[in-house]
């Protein structure tokens, strides 16, 4: 289905947009009300991070604050962990999405013993790997393209200060294997996974603000060209929810500031990244 009237109406998201984003509970509601059920239900898989979110710290307080914009209440919580307290197997509430059931029960197995860094690890291998095996093509490719970023630049990070990489990458898909395995400067990857030397520069910028602002100018970049040719499909729609994140992530740079060094990143790495 296309989303003409929708997406037409939206504001313009580009480097030189105002630092007045659209607020995410008001685009959310307004997405909601446009988009049909099956698509609705592909938002649903990205707004699923925050449930990602409230569980953690719901497991930890059970009297913790939980992000609104997550599709479960407190409510539910205090529900459906009371039933995947006593799962066996039998009917699985349609709530409770796969990956979280898979989540909770391994880290409730008394015979395993899991910190809270490598739980949160564990869970975002879970939901990437759900997000991965979506049918819609582009949220999949999205899904696999974020991990192998994450996973690269920790990978990096972890050989400059002499931590252990296998434990910092999650996931099992070809990308994670050869960074827990090679001891090359790319991993082997190079003329195996195109945006290889891309994730490289950034992992190689010293500071970890100007690094989390690389990571998303090439998020950003990956996001308009994997629309360009689809403008008014949910891909689009999509692609716009998330850019509107990524632009809060941003809203407590100057203003100016924040646009000059935006535009410069995204010039120098067209400029600067060779193949």
């Amino acid at each position: 289905m296309e989303y003409h009237y929708l997406i037409t109406g939206l504001p313009d998201l580009m480097v030189d947009t105002p630092k007045v984003v659209p607020a995410l509970d008001v685009l959310l509601e307004e997405f909601r009300s446009e988009l049909n059920a099956e698509d609705n239900k592909l938002l649903n898989i990205l707004l699923m991070q925050y449930d990602n979110r409230n569980l953690l710290s719901y497991m930890d307080d059970k009297n913790t604050q939980l992000n609104s914009m997550g599709l479960i209440t407190k409510e539910e919580w205090d529900e459906l962990l009371q039933e995947m307290d006593y799962f066996e197997d039998k009917t699985v509430n349609p709530r409770i999405p796969a990956y979280i059931l898979e989540f909770y029960l391994a880290t409730n197995n008394p015979s395993t013993q899991i910190s809270a860094y490598n739980r949160e690890d564990l869970l975002s291998t879970y939901y990437y790997n759900y997000g991965k095996s979506c049918k819609n093509q582009f949220l999949s490719e999205w899904f696999s393209y974020s991990l192998n970023m994450n996973n690269v630049i920790s990978a990096v990070i972890c050989r400059k200060h002499g931590f252990d990489v296998k434990s910092a990458v999650i996931g099992d898909d070809e990308v994670a294997q050869a960074l827990r395995s090679s001891n090359a400067r790319d991993f082997g990857l190079t003329g195996q996974y195109d945006d290889i030397e891309k994730f490289l520069q950034v992992a190689e910028e010293p500071n970890p603000l100007e690094r989390e602002k690389k990571m998303d100018a090439l998020k950003w970049e990956w996001l308009e060209e994997h629309t360009f040719f689809n403008r008014f499909g949910v891909e689009s729609v999509l692609s716009y929810w998330i850019r509107c994140e990524l632009m809060h992530r941003w809203h407590n740079l100057d203003i100016e500031e924040g646009k000059k060094v935006f535009r410069g990143l995204l010039n120098d790495m067209k400029k600067d990244v060779k193949f």
